[in-house]
């Protein structure tokens, strides 16, 4: 607390700094020959009277119109030996602005002074907020004044005025000085806009707003993802020129060395402070909240790396630039390690159309193609990549093919131009950041795992992926501070061209890769069935599916696959039951010569995934070859599995003959073995096609037969559970409809606790068949949207739930919906090859569609008249 005597010591200093203001203001408007300069004079001396009289105790007011008097020193000097003759509109125009301003302050402050002790105190705060908003005010039209007086030669030099206010030294026991205004050197020249910065409008308009607020700005995301074109594009915006005039700074960071002092250089060199070397922002301070202005910093990640030298500085400087009130700090880094007061904006990836805008105002040749729209689908619409590819056609002149095969045998050459503006550099000043460098020799290994896998890594699989590096989960998240990575649906991945750069060459040589491939095949190695052990726990394929496929097909691939085929063969096994789709796989097991020890498997398998996709022909196909095989070779238990699965194959494709001799010879090698499950499973198959053929009663003897010999609880529930669906099956055919529902709800009841999803989803749909043939309209749809539930990873099951809704919107005259429904499950069948479903769902489209023109227009007709 400053005693009595240092108070009035304060108050003597002000009101003697006061009168010599004073009278130089005098004396200035005595000496001035130009009327509007004298009106300011005057108010300004006015407004010092004020303070002096009443209020030379408070400090800020003292301060305030010292700022004032400040500017009327300006004015002297830049009409110094001038007339009004000599000046132009906008000079004069600058100097009313002044008057106004100063005016406006010297009414506010006398109405302040004539308030007593108290209502002073009470709205102290306030008062402190409207000081701070005049010399803004000041700063601005002061900043004004020195841009339009630059047509004034004095001493034929083109006066550059300063906008620093006058400071009171704190000094104890010093009275306070006043300190001359010194002259600015030129700011640095403001770099010029982008030629085009495309899909960045919305994001432009929001940065602009929060500039114009004076909010600081971040702008986060990776390398070459278009942040510098942002911000350059922001900083010739007309409304921020309109905003802040020349006061637009723009500092590349990754420029100077990342020290302290080098940053207060060339802050101070940029927004033309005039001081050199300066050591601290005390210096630079008086300056900077001088005026408004807009300053952004570029490739900040080089100066604000928390591991960096003087880290711990130059992040100080930066967070108090982010807390001047008159200062707009725009920032873009690679990391998030940014002032807390930043308004954090993470830029996005293009749109297809804003990254075909960039390709093609680069590359102009014969048009718009889908191969380029291929490529940059592939490039994850990053834009350095897309201008590197660009530019790289077009300086080679190839035509849209030879584009598309020279990315497909050197893709990573091609984003590299003549220019040398190579992705790989872009990449590598992320990797070369002090962060980056702590965090351990295996940190640039690990990050070409994220890139090896295509969905990149599980976050919730890092403990088993890597057991034995202890900070993962640290490791991991400096890389997306680093903007190296990023979160996608639980996955930690990356913009699709950093990938194909870190991606391992040889991933074989990878000691890290090698040991993850490893845990993968741990994991793929159960034999899978519903109700057996680890069955449940297989689960796991369906988020990393695409990891799990890739993994095999570059390790398939190597000299020594080890046990890749092995692990290749329960892959295809898992897809079957928890994700059936097609797979790239197909060819190289196709491929696979008849005696590798794992084509027998990998075959089964992957017919087995093509009967789950409704492409039967295909599953016969394999399993006739497969078949073949197993015969010259003698393995009898091999041989019955294929037939059991051609059986199914030949009822789905109308062959129910062939099928049924198969069932019977399957049935009779298992009963040779004594494989009660086996034999279940024949007739389950053999119901079915009985059934298909109308034979309902020895389809009903086939069923009871197979759940005779599979009890419940004894590991068979499964096939308990299979029995009592074709049981409902063959109820449902013979009319007896209790018998049916009932038949299907206890295979409900069995299946319901496991969560077997695709059985779930047949229960259901056959459920809904019944309904509907009842004309039980919403019972049907409400166990077909159960069905759609449980086909949420099958798409085949989905297409087959979409054709029997449009069964149930036809009978209801909903033809629209009916025609909708049905084209998806074409669309559907149509692209998983199932050849017999999709040749039956088109033949009833043209129904569809005759009946809803013909309700159409007797609707048309009714409407008006027409019809009665």
């Amino acid at each position: 607390m400053a005693s009595k005597s240092q108070r009035r010591k304060e108050r003597d200093g002000d009101r003697s700094t006061l009168d010599v203001s004073i009278q130089a203001l005098g004396l200035a408007k005595d000496d001035c020959g130009i009327p509007p300069a004298q009106a300011v004079f005057g108010f300004v001396s006015a407004l010092l009277c004020t303070i002096r009289d009443s209020m030379a105790s408070e400090r800020d007011y003292v301060e305030l119109g010292l700022s004032c008097a400040d500017v009327s020193q300006v004015l002297d000097r830049g009409l110094n030996g001038r007339q009004l003759a000599d000046l132009s509109q906008s000079v004069l125009g600058a100097i009313e602005q002044l008057t106004t301003t100063v005016t406006e302050i010297q009414k506010d402050v006398t109405n302040r002074g004539k308030r007593n002790a108290f209502s002073r105190l009470v709205h102290a705060k306030v008062d402190k907020a409207a000081i701070a908003a005049w010399r803004r005010d000041l700063s601005r039209i002061l900043h004004l004044f020195n841009a339009r007086s630059a047509e004034l030669l004095i001493n034929n030099h083109l006066i550059l005025l300063d906008i620093r206010r006058n400071t009171l030294s704190d000094q104890e026991g010093t009275d306070d000085q006043h300190q001359p205004i010194q002259a600015s050197v030129p700011p640095a020249e403001l770099p010029p806009p982008p030629k085009a910065c495309f899909g960045r409008d919305e994001l432009i308009e929001k940065i602009v707003g929060l500039a114009e607020n004076l909010e600081p700005i971040a702008l986060i995301g990776a390398g070459g993802i278009g942040k510098t074109s942002t911000a350059l594009t922001v900083l010739h915006d007309n409304r921020i020129k309109a905003r802040f005039g020349d006061d637009r700074r723009f500092i590349r960071c990754d420029r100077f060395p990342a020290s302290c002092a080098h940053f207060l250089a060339r802050l101070s060199q940029v927004v033309g402070a005039g001081i050199e070397n300066p050591e601290d922002l005390t210096q630079l301070r008086p300056f900077l909240s001088s005026r408004e202005m807009i300053l952004f910093l570029d490739n900040a990640e080089s100066i604000l790396d928390p591991l960096g030298a003087d880290a711990q500085e130059i992040y100080a400087v930066v967070e108090e630039l982010s807390r001047f009130t008159n200062i707009c700090l725009g920032i873009t880094s690679r990391i998030f390690t940014v002032p807390p007061h930043c308004r954090r904006l993470i830029i996005p990836t293009l749109s297809m159309e804003s990254a075909c805008d960039i390709f093609y105002g680069i590359y102009n040749n014969g048009g718009r193609s889908d191969i380029v729209n291929d490529l940059l689908r592939r490039l994850d619409f990053h834009p350095l990549s897309i201008t590197l590819l660009a530019t790289t056609a077009c300086h080679n002149a190839w035509d849209h093919d030879r584009l598309a095969k020279e990315w497909d045998t050197h893709h990573a050459q091609l984003l590299r131009t003549d220019y040398n503006e190579s992705l790989a550099a872009t990449i590598e000043l992320s990797l070369t950041s002090p962060t980056f460098g702590k965090l351990g020799p295996h940190a640039r290994e690990i990050l070409g795992i994220v890139a090896f896998f295509p969905q990149g890594i599980d976050e919730n699989n890092l403990d088993w992926l890597f057991p034995a590096i202890s900070d993962i989960k640290t490791i991991f998240d400096k890389f997306r501070v680093l903007s190296l990575t990023s979160q996608n649906n639980g996955f930690t991945t990356m913009l699709a061209p950093i990938r194909d750069y870190l991606c391992p060459r040889d991933p074989a040589s990878s000691p890290l890769l090698c040991a993850i491939k490893d845990s993968y095949f741990s994991r793929l190695s159960v034999n899978l069935y519903p109700g057996k052990p680890g069955f449940e726990e297989a689960r796991w394929i369906r988020s990393e599916d695409v990891n799990v496929e890739h993994l095999l097909n570059v390790f398939t691939s190597v000299t020594n696959p080890g046990d890749a085929w092995d692990a290749c063969a329960h892959f295809m096994e898992h897809l079957f039951w928890y994700k059936p789709r097609p797979t790239v796989m197909r060819k190289k097991i196709e491929g696979l010569p008849d005696d590798h020890h794992s084509k027998p498997e990998c075959s089964f398998n992957l017919s087995q995934l093509f009967y789950s996709a409704g492409n039967y022909a295909e599953q016969k196909r394999i399993l006739v070859r497969l078949l073949k095989l197993k015969r010259e070779q003698g393995d009898d238990l091999r041989v019955a599995r294929a037939l059991t699965y051609s059986s199914y194959a030949n009822r789905m494709l109308g062959l129910r003959v062939e099928g049924i001799q198969e069932a019977k010879e399957a049935l009779e090698i298992y009963e040779r073995c004594g494989d009660t499950a086996r034999q279940a499973e024949c007739l389950i198959s053999l119901a079915w096609l009985l059934v298909d053929s109308g034979l309902l009663d020895a389809a009903e003897e086939a069923a009871s037969r197979a759940i005779n010999i599979v009890l419940v609880g004894k590991g068979e529930d499964f096939l308990v559970c299979r029995s009592h669906r074709v049981l409902g099956d063959i109820y449902s055919s013979k009319g007896e409809r209790e018998k049916a529902v009932h038949h299907y709800e206890v295979s409900l009841g069995i299946a319901s606790p496991f969560n077997w999803h695709n059985e779930l989803f047949w229960i259901h749909y056959c459920l809904a068949k019944l309904f509907l043939n009842q004309k039980k309209f919403n019972d049907a749809h409400a166990h077909i949207e159960q069905a759609k539930m449980h086909a949420v990873e099958d798409a085949y099951c989905l297409g087959r739930a979409m054709e029997i809704r449009a069964g149930i919107w036809y009978v209801q005259y909903r033809f629209g919906d009916a025609a909708s429904d049905a084209l998806r499950a074409l669309e559907i069948y149509e692209k998983l090859g199932a050849a017999e479903d999709a040749r039956n769902c088109r033949a009833s489209i043209p129904a569809i569609r005759k009946e809803k023109i013909f309700w159409s227009i007797y609707r048309e007709f009714s409407s008006g008249g027409a019809i009665s």
